[in-house]
């Protein structure tokens, strides 16, 4: 079978050896099911690698977790958050309120976390708009795209930047920045175990969603960055990999160039599409002539918009290739390619 995922209720609390465990944590309304929050032993109290969604649910899961494994909520230590996304860092605040614990993420998504929550609601809103509109999206699917703003996580108590070691008396976690799906994505290498949680970073069976927001700046590349990330974790060898979805498995370096060239060819088939258009396209006309893993005509609207976000991140790396270009003073924005 192509797919070992299992649904959340089949999935188990698991002692996974070495002072490592890891405690399933539903994500109401998802389909990905549930994030793998680990816990890694320390003699100051385990610390968790990602907390889950905030939800009752989610809380009861991850305290009655850990709980059957013999571990306890309260004596956690320590949350390093491998990305702000609120199924990994949602619950890190309730978790600091029952055991006091730090929280700790790279200071790039800990950027953004301020920033979110300086932020109503209403503003959120209007950002999504804009940008939906600048992307070539038609009134009404501007109202209907725009994706639900998700309570914003607790800021950290402590920032973290490539190469840091988070404090874990007795053994060596270290952060290892890989952005693209957030720009502070990180893993963290346990290289007395030689295991690596990877996030969202690298899964066995899915890609993570690379965007772009908003959909038209021109001073980021977090494709790029990702593609980068890739070989950076690719260059650590066949380490066992701890994702947060799905399953762990080995060879993180195997799977990480798979991802790889999932992304190269993409990007060979759209500059193909787009050189055999004469006219320049909107961002909304690429992602619709993109292939998802559905049509792009059975995509809910919310699921278009993030399909439009991750048109504009292949676009801007192929941009940044020298492969396309952005037409000048036009809105929304439209792309072309260039004679190879």
């Amino acid at each position: 079978m192509k797919s070992r995922r299992r649904p959340y209720a089949e999935q188990r609390p698991q002692d996974l050896g070495g002072g490592v465990w890891s405690v399933p944590v539903p994500i109401p309304g998802n389909p990905l099911g549930y994030t793998l929050v680990y816990a890694v032993d320390s003699p100051k109290g385990p610390v968790l690698v990602d907390a889950g969604w905030n939800h009752p649910d989610a809380w009861q899961a991850l305290s009655g977790g850990l709980s059957s494994l013999g571990l306890d909520v309260s004596a956690v230590s320590g949350v390093v958050v491998t990305h702000f996304h609120p199924d990994h860092a949602g619950l890190a605040g309730q978790v600091r309120q029952a055991s006091g614990a730090w929280i700790a993420m790279h200071e790039n998504d800990a950027a953004l976390v301020r920033i979110m929550n300086e932020h109503t609601a209403d503003e959120h809103d209007d950002f999504q708009s804009d940008m939906l509109r600048r992307a070539g999206a038609d009134p009404g699917e501007t109202r209907q795209a725009r994706a639900p703003r998700p309570t914003p996580p607790v800021p950290p108590d402590r920032e973290l930047r490539d190469g840091d070691l988070v404090e874990l008396p007795g053994r060596k976690l270290r952060a290892l920045h890989t952005p693209g799906h957030t720009p502070g994505h990180i893993c963290l290498h346990l290289e007395d175990a030689d295991r690596l949680f990877t996030g969202d970073h690298v899964l066995p069976d899915i890609t993570p969603h690379i965007g772009i927001y908003p959909f038209d700046r021109d001073d980021v590349d977090p494709l790029g960055d990702f593609l980068d990330s890739l070989d950076r974790v690719g260059e650590l060898g066949p380490l066992d990999a701890l994702p947060a979805h799905e399953w762990i498995f080995p060879d993180v370096a195997a799977r990480a160039a798979q991802i790889r060239h999932h992304h190269e060819e993409k990007l060979v088939r759209l500059r193909a599409l787009l050189a055999q258009r004469p006219a320049p396209l909107t961002i909304w006309e690429v992602a619709a002539m993109m292939t998802w893993n559905r049509p792009w005509e059975d995509l809910s609207p919310v699921l278009k918009g993030m399909a439009a976000g991750e048109a504009a991140a292949h676009l801007r790396a192929l941009e940044a290739r020298g492969q396309v270009r952005r037409v000048a003073g036009v809105d929304p924005v439209r792309f072309q390619a260039l004679d190879s």
